[in-house]
């Protein structure tokens, strides 16, 4: 954690030159978030050779950075009258439908209108797990990625949950529409996954460096420029399947951070328009957890829960699949 005295001196290497100053301090400042950087360069806490200077600057190499980072605030997550699309509840467990763009819990550049946020309004004392910002919470999805998430409502069902996913006996199945044509209609992707060695917001395959992971996809509907496909996790890292999709040249449709929607202007000059709305209508990455079978962490009774393709992935699919055969 910083404090208001923290001074941050940095000189730019030859490598570094020509980027922005924001972008250097994301990138040499990575337990930083961008928001909070962005905000400090608002409120003109850095200076570039002893001067302020905007966040657009241009640095040289051998200039020097001084970066005063504001102090970190002290996080609460607090109960919120938030809707929630509760699947299931028992209690022990409970099965939510996450939408699009909520976040799963508070961090610091998103403090409320979270799923904890909404979890504490709708269960009173929830505490599960231990962690008082994501009490409840065994697993994540991305903001805008869409389905099913599964609830610890006690410590000993968290800690089974938890187990469970460990030991992968937890079954989790997702939908995405990805682009181009796969050379195979199923199989594994492997690769570590961790940190991008340059843009430390990003995950990446890093080989030997990140975390062991394995994500199994199939087609199931060739789309032209895209394909439907069904992914089963069998490791749980953070963006998997996006980072997977995208390191093997099909990245998710919609995908802001790992995505190549610029694809659309290659596309056959006959499907290009098409593939424009295509990129339109999405929004977003198209993502979404579809399926999810556990072990009742009481009674041990396999459940199995499915959620329907959100609205406006089904519009894609609409518009993608109610195209004559060119």
């Amino acid at each position: 954690m910083t404090d208001a005295q923290t001074v941050i001196n940095l000189e730019v290497t030859a490598a570094e030159e020509g980027l922005r100053l924001d972008a250097f301090l994301v990138l040499r400042c990575p337990d930083l978030t961008r928001n909070r950087i962005q905000t400090d360069l608002m409120d003109k806490l850095a200076k570039v050779d002893g001067r302020q200077r905007p966040k657009s600057f241009k640095l040289k190499a051998g200039q020097q950075v001084e970066f005063r980072p504001s102090p970190e605030k002290e996080l609460r997550a607090v109960a919120q009258d938030l809707p929630l699309d509760v699947v299931y509840r028992d209690q022990d467990i409970l099965i939510l439908n996450k939408p699009a763009g909520m976040v799963v819990h508070p961090s610091i550049g998103h403090p409320d209108g979270t799923v904890v946020n909404g979890l504490l309004h709708l269960i009173k004392g929830l505490e599960a797990g231990g962690d008082p910002l994501r009490p409840g919470i065994v697993h994540r999805l991305d903001r805008d990625t869409t389905g099913l998430l599964a609830v610890a409502l006690n410590h000993r069902a968290h800690a089974h949950l938890a187990e469970q996913l460990r030991d992968r006996r937890m079954g989790r199945e997702y939908l995405a529409i990805s682009w181009g044509s796969w050379k195979n209609d199923s199989g594994i992707l492997e690769g570590d996954i961790g940190r991008h060695p340059q843009q430390r917001q990003k995950m990446a395959v890093v080989a030997a460096q990140g975390r062991a992971a394995r994500t199994h996809y199939e087609v199931l509907e060739d789309l032209r420029f895209v394909q439907l496909c069904r992914i089963k996790l069998e490791t749980g890292r953070t963006h998997q399947i996006r980072v997977h999709f995208a390191h093997n040249h099909h990245p998710v449709l919609g995908d802001p951070t790992y995505g190549d929607d610029a694809r659309a202007k290659g596309v056959h000059s006959l499907d290009r328009t098409l593939a424009d709305q295509a990129v339109k209508l999405a929004g977003r990455q198209m993502l979404h957890a579809r399926g999810l079978v556990l072990e009742h962490p009481v009674s041990g009774e396999t459940l199995e829960f499915a959620a329907p393709v959100p609205e406006d992935m089904q519009q894609v699919l609409d518009l993608l699949t109610g195209q004559p055969e060119r």
